[in-house]
Formats: structure tokens, sequence, C-alpha cells
């Protein structure tokens, strides 16, 4: 039977600016074994271009068709629900980029929808701007629901916590298309070409990774280098298929020898 990887970054194959040991092999060992595979992020800052460079230089060699960011999925949810529409943006170079390829227009004026996605350039003006462009009429989309991202100096808030600032200004719920929205995920699968029970996800991430996996009824490895302490695991009333210490315990044992 095929079988292919969808694969979360942070707490997966690196933290911080550092890979994870086994990372760089395990994706080796996928591209010699022609074995399919995506990194799945909730990050809508980075480009694929981007998030491979970043890779890269941590000794992980990939390409840019490996990559699916929130920002894609984002820009494709879009494009199905209002064929080339307009958006007012709150986010970065990636997720602009996303929408610009699939004919979205950027405006403050009339847009069909607010897009929220992570950055540092938030103001209190484009909050302002934001909340108007709901209150006539505008639907709230958000790349993903983290209320916080890992950085190098420490968390910061993420794309949840500022759209959370605008359903309280605004009383209207934002739809949410990154992991776990089902979405996102099926989006993936299907830019792999596979099916359901061929897919397999790697996360370090209950409440995203793991539960986005469950509901579509996907494999889930839980890898214990990130997010989530085993000791957590009673805390959900689903669990990963499977539970390992690090992405290098998923490595053949001939590649742990080289």
């Amino acid at each position: 039977m095929k079988r292919g990887y969808l694969i979360d970054m942070d707490g997966v194959v690196y933290r911080g600016a550092t890979a994870i040991p086994g990372a760089a092999e395990f994706i080796a060992h996928l591209h010699e074994e022609k074995i399919p595979y995506l990194f799945l992020t909730n990050n809508s800052t980075y480009t694929p271009l981007d998030v491979v460079f970043k890779l890269q230089k941590m000794g992980i060699e990939t390409t840019q068709e490996h990559v699916y960011t929130s920002g894609m999925a984002t820009a494709a949810f879009l494009q199905k629900q209002k064929p080339n529409g307009t958006a007012f943006v709150i986010g970065e170079g990636g997720l602009l980029l996303a929408l610009n390829e699939v004919q979205y227009a950027i405006t403050r004026s009339r847009p069909d929808f607010v897009v929220v996605g992570e950055g540092r350039t938030l103001t209190y003006e484009m909050c302002e701007v934001a909340h108007r462009c709901i209150a006539n009429g505008a639907g709230l989309i958000s790349t993903n629901a983290d209320t916080w991202c890992p950085t190098d100096e420490g968390p910061r808030p993420g794309c949840g916590a500022i759209v959370a600032l605008l359903e309280a200004a605004s009383g209207k719920k934002a739809y949410h298309v990154g992991k776990p929205n089902p979405f996102m995920m099926r989006a993936a699968r299907k830019r792999m070409g596979l099916s359901t029970d061929e897919i397999t996800m790697i996360g370090d991430t209950m409440e995203t990774d793991i539960r986005g996996a469950t509901d579509l009824g996907f494999r889930s490895v839980l890898v214990l280098t990130g997010s989530t302490e085993r000791a957590q695991l009673a805390d959900y009333p689903f669990q990963p298929t499977r539970i390992v210490e690090s992405i290098a315990e998923l490595l053949p044992t001939p590649a742990l020898a080289r």
C-alpha cells in the first residue's frame, strides 16, 4: 500500500533555529524511497521558498513543492467561497502572496473578507479598519486559531489572539482555516494524491496535529520533542496512533546506523 506523511515543523523537525536530531535523515529517507510528504504548518508568515531556505540552513534538504502553509490553505478556501474576491489582510508576505496567486486583490475599501494571519505588522489602526470592514459585511477569516507562537526569544501572541480581539469587538465569529480544520488537512492529502488510509500525520501538538488527523481518519504519530508531554495525554479523549520520543524513531534501522 502507498503511504505518505504530513509533517508539522516546529517541535517536530526543529526547535528554534536548531534541527532535531534525526530530522534531516528522516526527510532524506523519504526522498530516497520516493515517499510523498508535505511539511504542514499553521504559520502563514512565510512563503514556501522562505520555509525551504530556513530548513536548508539547518541541514534539512527539501523543495517548495513539499511545503503547504495555512496561508496557502486560506487562499484556496477563499477562492472556493468567492472566486477572485477582495480582502483586507492583517498578515505578512506568505499570506499576501498566497492570496495574490489566487487572484485576490488586497483592499481596505469594502472587502469581501478580513483575513488574519501571523506577523509583527499589527497596529491599532489595522484593527480599526478590520473592525469597520466586518461591520460593513466582510467575513472574518483566520489562518489558524493558535493563540501563541514559539520564537527563539520566547512565546508571542499568535493569530488566534488577534482574531479574538476582532471577535470581541465585532460580535462576529471567525472561520479558522488551519489545523485542525479538515479543509487544510484534506487539501494537503489531495495535493499528494493519496487516500485517507495512506496518510500519517506527524506532529507535536494534540489539539491541532493529532486532533486534525483523528477527525479525518488519518494515522497519527505524536513526537515528544515539542509542546506535548506524555503525562498530558490523559487530558484528551482522542489518542495518537503511535507515540515516539522524536522523529528519529521513525527511521528504519539501517538508516540509523549510517
